[in-house]
């Protein structure tokens, strides 16, 4: 075990952030280097448990007892040994998971007395970047190949993760990607103040050196390669195209220009910045709304601080969540309690139990206070504008000219507003609930609206039909338990039979549905396969 002292010694700290009012300047990663001898520190914290929660809330069975015990002692690259035996791509996962095996620490059962849980995903994150830094990411090129071929639609944590695993497992596999880089979701949905795009090429650079071969700007099923020629040419299929439909909000004014998902507006900013050009959809200047309270709405809201908004407003239709983890969470599950991510850090204000009516464009003469703004973004008949506190918007210019190039076909009518309503809620069993009544309608004034309430599943219908493979009421893809779908052949993996969920679930879906293609296609298989397709999370 590391330290025997451990955690009654050494305090909680986590890695600390740039300052705010530099690093929203820059399009930089937020968290600094904890420095060596801080990570062996916290690492040492951990007490290796005789049963190790954080192994049962973590889909890929990290092994984390021993990664820290390494880490402690000073063996770095032992510790990148255990870390990717069980992981692929640690330095995603050590950025991007929300690390549901650190509530899960035995630590986490009287965070009070014990100083909180291990810093897992920081170690995580310290080894990973240790091994990128040190060039112990070499390519594991297979000592014999099978003669068979594995085609792997989609580029994102899943199908590289599967990808990876079948062609070290002597497999001929080709990745197919329509966008112009390889990473899916990871390359353009996620910003580059939460990851560097670099650590990317050079797992592509690993993979290619393997054996592993990637065709960009390459569509699938519709106008692109046949489904059936895919068949043909290929001994098993791997979808894993990620499941990029946005959860559509339909209520009068959707169709007024400035209201975009919140996916094509951070799938635009990251290609601005791949290319180095600007944004066709610029929150430059504009008072920005983000509907939705998840992690996407974060890195909506991270974006328009970077790209100079006005102001930011987030709202989000669930009652706030309490301080403290609740009760009908109890260790070690994911506990329900009230965050704050880097972006929120950073500026905008969050409304809870808001409930969205209509937009409101063109100056609606209907209602009531639009003409006017209070210095925090609300409209005059908001009654509870002041209990929040938000930059001063730019009242030089006016809504339609901060509308930008998305202008409604034919009309030029652009978003000025939302009009909302708050829940109100009612305590039930010590949990905050929305009861459905709603208090007097305010409007929020808005140039920028981004939707950011989920997915509703994958947008590969021409392909899924051309496979035949079929889809539930949720739009993911029909699977069994060992990933494989109706159609001979073909196996599902990652958010398009899963549903959008964790980077950590993606790897570790292409890692299992890279087993269960071996089997099919050598009758046997050595790869690890660390959950099954109707696995859930710890709960």
């Amino acid at each position: 075990m590391p330290d025997p002292w451990g955690f009654t010694r050494a305090p909680r700290q986590t890695t600390p952030r740039r300052p705010v009012d530099v690093r929203i300047r820059d399009w930089s990663e937020v968290y600094e280097s904890g420095g060596v001898e801080h990570v062996r520190e916290q690492a040492g914290r951990c007490m290796d448990c005789g049963v190790p929660f954080c192994h049962s809330a973590c889909p890929l069975g990290n092994l984390i007892p021993e990664w820290n015990d390494l880490v402690w002692r000073d063996d770095w690259a032992l510790a990148s040994e255990r870390l990717h035996a069980t992981n692929n791509f640690p330095e995603f996962t050590g950025r991007l998971c929300p690390a549901p095996c650190e509530p899960a620490c035995v630590l986490s059962i009287n965070a009070e007395l014990s100083g909180g849980p291990v810093t897992i995903k920081s170690v995580e994150q310290a080894i990973a970047d240790r091994a990128v830094a040190e060039g112990w990411n070499t390519p594991q090129v297979p000592d014999r190949q099978s003669g068979r071929r594995v085609a792997v639609v989609g580029s994102g944590p899943a199908g590289l993760a599967a990808a990876q695993q079948l062609t070290r497992a002597g497999h001929s596999v080709y990745v197919y990607e329509r966008d112009d880089k390889i990473g899916g979701l990871l390359r353009y949905g996620i910003p580059d103040f939460k990851m560097d795009k670099r650590l990317i090429d050079a797992r592509v650079v690993q993979m290619r050196a393997e054996g592993t071969v990637f065709r960009t700007n390459t569509e699938v099923g519709g106008a692109g390669i046949p489904a059936a020629v895919l068949r043909r040419r290929y001994d098993a299929v791997v979808l894993s195209g990620g499941a990029l439909k946005g959860r559509e909000l339909p209520i009068p004014g959707r169709e007024f220009a400035g209201i975009h998902q919140a996916m094509t507006y951070l799938t635009d900013a990251n290609r601005a910045r791949e290319s180095g050009g600007g944004p066709s959809i610029d929150a430059r200047g504009k008072r920005v709304v983000i509907i939705g309270g998840g992690d996407t709405a974060a890195d909506c809201l991270g974006t328009a601080h970077r790209q100079g908004a006005t102001d930011v407003v987030q709202l989000d239709v669930h009652p706030q969540p309490p301080l403290t983890p609740h009760a009908s969470t109890p260790w070690p599950t994911w506990p329900l309690m009230y965050r704050e991510s880097a972006a929120h850090e950073e500026g905008g204000t969050r409304r809870f139990a808001v409930s969205t009516l209509r937009f409101v464009g063109g100056g609606d003469p209907t209602v009531p206070g639009l003409g006017g703004s209070g210095a925090d973004g609300w409209s005059d008949a908001d009654p509870a504008a002041a209990v929040d506190e938000a930059a001063e918007p730019d009242e030089a210019a006016g809504p339609d000219e901060a509308a930008g190039p998305d202008e409604a076909a034919g009309s030029g009518a652009a978003v000025t507003g939302i009009e909302v309503a708050e829940l109100l809620e009612a305590d039930q069993a010590g949990r905050s609930v929305r009861t459905g009544a709603t208090g007097e309608p305010f409007v929020v004034r808005a140039d920028l609206v981004l939707l950011a309430i989920g997915f509703a599943g994958p947008d590969d219908e021409d392909l899924f039909t051309g496979l035949g493979v079929a889809r539930d009421e949720a739009g993911r893809v029909q699977r069994s338990a060992d990933y494989s779908t109706a159609a001979p052949g073909v196996f599902v993996a990652g958010d398009a039979g899963r549903g959008a969920s964790l980077v950590v679930w993606a790897i570790a879906e292409g890692r299992a549905v890279a087993a269960a293609v071996d089997r099919y296609l050598e009758g046997f298989t050595t790869l690890p396969a660390p959950v099954a397709a109707d696995a859930v999370p710890l709960s």
